[in-house]
């Protein structure tokens, strides 16, 4: 991954990338998130072919949208978060406003680009960035106040994947937010929480309206059980 930063970084992107502009309401303002233009010509057949990857990382979901106006208006001085699969960056900003120390992790080295490159335009800073595969969890990933994700929970591999990291990465006194617009696999996430020492404390539901189409999300709060 290239070790470029800030304004390099933007170039970089830029140049290797038809890019798009898509602002997005926050607490504490608007920010203007730069996006690959086109997500199908992102597709690899190689990465296809060694794991079904697909670049989802490059789009802004509506759930990513919701956690990101969460968490910003949490109050972070001084915490620590997680982020699982941060794409362009948009929860990981919204969380940087709110004071917490950023790790944003992804599997996608061009998610984690755009992610440092969207923080410096929008905040003049970058989040710590890691690549993390969930089969594979680094034995250095730490523990974390805030664990958080939106959307990650759309195929049936990932329900015991993603509970795992997060009783690997979730400090005792943590809460872990997952974003979910309803995949029904997250109903086996919440069957396979016991079995790794957590529990959902409580669901919040939140009504998205904005285009291209309204949505329920479900802000899905997870601690460690006692």
């Amino acid at each position: 991954m290239t070790e470029l930063h800030g304004k390099p970084l933007v170039r970089d992107l830029e140049r290797r990338f038809v890019v798009a502009h898509t602002t997005v309401d926050l607490p504490g303002g608007t920010v203007d998130m730069m996006h690959p233009e086109n997500t199908d010509a992102l597709i690899s057949e190689d990465d296809m072919v060694r794991d079904d990857r697909l670049p989802y990382w490059a789009d802004i979901w509506p759930s990513s949208r919701v956690l990101a106006r969460a968490v910003a208006a949490e109050k972070g001085t001084g915490r620590t978060m997680l982020e699982l699969g941060s794409g362009l960056g948009l929860a990981a900003i919204g969380a940087m406003r709110a004071g917490y120390d950023v790790l944003a992790s992804d599997y996608y080295d061009d998610a984690l680009l755009f992610t440092a490159a969207n923080a410096w335009r929008m905040l003049g800073r970058e989040p710590r960035t890691r690549m993390v595969d969930w089969r594979d969890l680094p034995t250095d990933l730490g523990t974390y106040d805030r664990v958080v994700a939106a959307d990650v929970i759309y195929e049936d591999r990932y329900p015991p994947l993603v509970a795992n990291v997060i009783a690997r990465a979730l400090s005792w006194n943590g809460v872990a937010t997952i974003a979910d617009p309803g995949r029904p696999m997250m109903e086996q996430f919440f069957e396979l929480l016991p079995t790794v020492g957590l529990r959902l404390r409580d669901t919040v539901t939140v009504a998205y309206d904005e285009e291209p189409a309204g949505q329920t999300i479900r802000l899905h709060h997870v601690v460690q059980m006692p």
